[in-house]
């Protein structure tokens, strides 16, 4: 590898850096966000879990309907980064995840939270909190 690619890939690993680092966010009383690194769902207090996929810049399902406390599991299955973050911009924040990455999230306050993808704000979704 010679020198200006070595620095190209410096440039782009502080970029990465930055941009994981500006997308964290604080937790509230009503939200908690764990990692799991991997694709498997993790069961949440209540015993039950759910799935969000990211695939072909879309969340899916585009609404999911789930028990206040129950893990969501939030997979990206595309080949680019992307977020679940909540409009509210404190309910809840996956952070970047990058192609093959989860994260787990739980809401405890029932209610409707929309939410769309910090890089591509093009993409929505909504989490229905019973």
């Amino acid at each position: 590898m010679n020198a200006h690619h070595t620095a190209s890939l410096l440039v782009i690993l502080a970029c990465m850096a930055l941009l994981v680092a500006g997308c964290g966010g604080g937790s509230s009383p009503s939200a908690s966000a764990s990692s799991s690194g991997s694709s498997s769902q993790a069961a949440a207090p209540g015993g039950s879990s759910s799935t969000v996929k990211i695939s072909d810049f879309k969340f899916s399902p585009a609404s999911l309907s789930v028990e206040h406390g129950a893990g969501v599991t939030v997979t990206n299955q595309d080949s680019t980064a992307h977020t679940a973050t909540s409009n509210d911009g404190h309910s809840f924040d996956t952070g970047t995840l990058a192609a093959g990455a989860s994260q787990t999230i739980s809401v405890t306050k029932a209610g409707s939270y929309a939410y769309h993808c910090d890089i591509h704000p093009f993409m929505h979704g909504t989490l229905v909190v019973k």
